[in-house]
């Protein structure tokens, strides 16, 4: 089981439409993932695997080289993009 937290600058808006977005594509493809939702506050004491955000949040994540495998999303309600981007980390 994967482990995946979902933020955004703020842990309000973007990201939480993004979670229920994300937890739909999580049903219906089966994938073996528990989500988390909160602010970037959180993601130095995050201690799973995924970070799921908005691209320009997780181009910032990815100059700190976390542990954490950084997923990108340009369109938080386009459920296409996030599977494609979700099964590539799991591989």
């Amino acid at each position: 089981m994967h482990k995946a937290l979902i933020a955004c600058r703020a842990g309000v808006g973007s990201s939480l439409m993004l979670k229920i977005k994300v937890n739909e594509v999580i049903r219906e493809n089966d994938f073996p993932i528990e989500v988390e939702h909160a602010s970037l506050d959180a993601v130095s004491g995050f201690t799973g695997d995924l970070i799921i955000t908005l691209t320009d949040v997780a181009n910032e994540l990815r100059e700190k080289n976390l542990q954490q495998t950084i997923i990108g999303i340009n369109n938080i309600v386009d459920k296409k993009e996030i599977k494609e981007k979700i099964a590539a980390a799991l591989v």
